[in-house]
């Protein structure tokens, strides 16, 4: 029974790399499967039930939000994948604290769903097979993905823990870290996402810097830092490379523009957010799901303000309150010699990093996200378990 509960809950994290349409495998598996373990048994500690309350009253938020919309339209359908999501967050955080070794196969298994879902977008984006252009949109990879915006910031986190393997794993398995982490570089580098481009430098100099604080062997660092140096050549050499085709060249350049037509121009990106914050103070109860968009050129871009204007005053109260604990619990808990800890090293610089691109784009119903959240929780809720433990 054991072993089913193990191969679950890695191929629910494997399908959350693959969400060509909604609703995906992912929610199919998963609705089933949370159902059932707690049917079975597993359990939610006082910390975790904490992870719970936060969500239950975001969501709560939204469904107050649908008074006010005259047409419902999609919004309950919106907010119901909101609390899906929000209660497989709960679940991630409750498997975590039961078993702490689990943390290991959902990361391999996130690293597998990864690789596949890159290798998809890079043979789509230079149109290795045919068909294969399914994978890419707007002459961007994006994977088993709808949006690149979603693939890129998908394939950070697997990343950030073939970064760790590299920089405290043994030698012969370099080569194969290596390999992967320049395939995850790729399909992250032709997601054109500047976002995911952002939270992958970020994510990693965290890491590495974390790390430096963590191990206190002069050796080790020494090793730590000519190791990222040497990865850094590597993905310098791969983004030359890949630079030498025209067609990515090109929309490189575009791309790398610090302000796009869409975000400074008339009801731009940061029009759009001085203005709906100011239509959110007017609006306790928020605007309702998708209403926005349909006022504006584009959505909120901004999870702040989708949180105003999705789930009114109540849900971002709820929502920045959660995000706040999160950060700063997490925090003290970081350089703490535990079994668990570069799972937590890892999620945590990860979280943050989706917490800044968060002011640019809307992570609310992205999958991993949700995911990254109960692995903190779960990593907290063991602390305090280990705390009593060591206690009695």
């Amino acid at each position: 029974m054991r072993m089913i509960g193990a191969f679950a809950l890695a191929f629910g994290v494997f399908l959350s790399g693959f969400v060509i349409s909604e609703p995906a495998p992912y929610e199919l598996m998963m609705v089933a499967q949370v159902a059932i373990w707690f049917l079975l048994g597993l359990r939610l500690s006082k910390r975790v039930i904490v992870l719970l309350a936060f969500l239950l009253v975001f969501n709560a938020g939204g469904f107050l939000s649908l008074l006010v919309m005259s047409d419902l339209g999609e919004g309950p359908m919106y907010l119901a994948v909101s609390t899906f999501l929000a209660l497989t967050s709960v679940f991630y955080a409750a498997v975590t604290e039961d078993d702490h070794r689990r943390l290991s196969l959902i990361f391999k298994a996130w690293v597998v769903a990864a690789l596949i879902t890159s290798m998809l977008g890079i043979l789509g984006y230079f149109n290795a097979i045919p068909g294969f252009q399914v994978f890419t949109l707007y002459d961007r990879a994006k994977g088993a993905f709808q949006d690149p915006n979603v693939f890129g910031p998908f394939l950070v986190t697997p990343s950030l823990f073939l970064v760790y393997g590299l920089l405290t794993g043994r030698v012969s398995s370099m080569p194969l870290k290596i390999l992967g982490l320049l395939i995850l570089a790729l399909g992250i580098f032709l997601s054109f996402s500047r976002a995911a481009w952002g939270l992958f430098l970020i994510a990693t100099v965290m890491l590495v810097l974390l790390m430096l604080l963590k191990e206190r062997s002069t050796a080790f660092r020494l090793k730590i830092l000519v190791l990222t140096l040497l990865a850094v050549v590597f993905l310098v050499i791969a983004l030359m490379v890949a630079l030498q085709f025209e067609q990515v060249s090109n929309l490189f350049l575009s791309r790398t523009k610090a302000v796009q037509d869409y975000d400074g121009g008339h009801l731009g990106r940061f029009a759009r957010h001085r203005i709906g914050f100011m239509m959110a103070m007017e609006n306790p109860l928020g605007i309702g799901p998708m209403v926005f968009a349909t006022i504006f050129p584009e959505a909120e871009h901004n999870i702040w303000l989708k949180s105003l204007t999705t789930h009114g005053w109540l849900g971002f109260v709820s929502y920045v309150s959660l995000m706040c604990w999160t950060v700063a619990e997490g925090f003290r808990y970081l350089l703490r010699d535990r079994p668990w800890q570069p799972f937590l090293m890892i999620a945590w610089v990860s979280f943050v990093g989706h917490l800044i691109i968060g002011n640019v784009i809307d992570t609310d119903h992205w999958r991993h996200f949700f995911l990254l959240l109960g692995i903190i929780w779960g990593c907290m809720a063991l602390e305090l378990k280990w705390q009593r433990q060591q206690r009695q």
